[in-house]
């Protein structure tokens, strides 16, 4: 680039730091060459007083200085936010100085001398430090970028959530308003159990529209929820029960969570309906527990008549193949304890 001009703009701006006026002289006329203009401070003080006034691509920092090291004001610059590369010229044969400069901060360092190939050797370090640095910045911007889509995202993900459940409790009050006019006890009975079945899923997108967590639910949280509703609307003078939970807290994917949900609802509301005489108050227990960093073993239990598996149901049997289809969607099987008093209903699935 020798005998070429270039306008103040087109020069990369470096600053060189060094008390040696006579070098520095030296430097900016060989740096001009190479398409770099050289402004020049004799220490730390002005060096960064300069810095403070912006405009500045990179630093060139001499080791010795009046009263002072040039490590003495590295960590004043790598302090500063998106500060320019440094490139540490030091005299000294100790290879310690250059090592205490690259762990201060500086991008690279040259051995100081007046051998022409110093300034190429200088001239390298500071293209290969500004191109170091141009990676750095767009990586953050990628990054910046990156977060904000994230927060889109997320924010859309929320707002879809949120609908999704408003618009599953508008089909539960419409389910509720037929059951209200219906008058055959086992029509009313069904929709029942299709507003609870409804209602589990809304409460999965209600807590996920709520949560500062995507595309997991914490399954202690949603339970305690879900059965707090399945008892308060289950609840009459008939079957005065009461529902207990044990649960790991355990963040799992929606997509399970929803499952799950179905599930214990389900054997929770049949140990409801046919798990005690009428007018026999009884205890419905929730038992969730890891039982490997990937497994969760569910248990619903009732002190209850029992339950034959196998026998025919006491209903439509709907609900009895809703849990062998829900099971089978987590690649696993729901099994029943024959030697305990009541119904012990068992599955256990990978939550990866």
């Amino acid at each position: 680039m020798s005998g070429e001009t270039h306008d103040r703009d087109t020069l990369t701006q470096v600053l060189y730091i060094d008390d040696d006026e006579g070098l520095g002289l030296l430097m900016s006329k060989n740096l001009e060459r190479r398409g770099y203009k050289v402004h020049l401070a004799s220490n730390g003080a002005a060096g960064l007083a300069r810095l403070a006034d912006g405009d500045i691509d990179a630093i060139v920092l001499d080791h010795f200085l009046q009263g002072e090291t040039g490590l003495d004001i590295l960590p004043c610059i790598v302090a500063l936010p998106n500060h320019p590369p440094v490139i540490y010229a030091t005299g000294s044969s100790d290879t310690g100085v250059a090592v205490a400069a690259l762990k201060a901060g500086a991008d690279d360092y040259v051995l100081k001398g007046l051998a022409p190939d110093y300034f190429d050797l200088l001239a390298a370090a500071l293209d290969q430090g500004l191109e170091r640095a141009r990676f750095r910045r767009e990586t953050l911007e990628a990054q910046e970028v990156i977060r904000q889509q994230k927060d889109r995202a997320e924010l859309l993900l929320a707002e879809v959530n949120h609908r999704i459940a408003n618009s599953l409790g508008l089909v539960v009050a419409l389910i509720r308003m037929q059951a209200s006019v219906t008058a055959d006890q086992k029509t009313i009975d069904a929709l029942q159990e299709t507003q609870l079945r409804i209602a589990a899923i809304a409460n999965v997108h209600r807590r996920l529209y709520t949560s500062q967590q995507v595309g997991t639910v914490q399954v202690d949280e949603y339970l305690e929820s879900l059965l707090n509703e399945l008892e308060t609307s289950m609840q009459d003078e008939k079957r005065p029960h009461r529902v207990t939970l044990s649960c790991d807290a355990v963040n799992i994917a929606t997509d399970k969570v929803i499952t799950l949900g179905l599930i214990i609802s389900e054997l929770v509301t049949n140990a409801f309906k046919y798990a005690y005489s009428d007018e026999t108050s009884g205890e419905v227990r929730v038992v969730v527990t890891r039982v490997a960093e990937a497994r969760l073993r569910v248990v619903v239990e009732d002190d209850g008549n029992g339950f034959l598996p196998g026998s025919a149901p006491k209903g439509t049997g709907l609900g009895t193949r809703l849990l062998s289809a829900m099971a089978g969607s987590l690649k696993t099987e729901i099994s029943f304890d024959p030697d305990v008093k009541g119904t012990r209903a068992t599955l256990v699935f990978d939550i990866d």
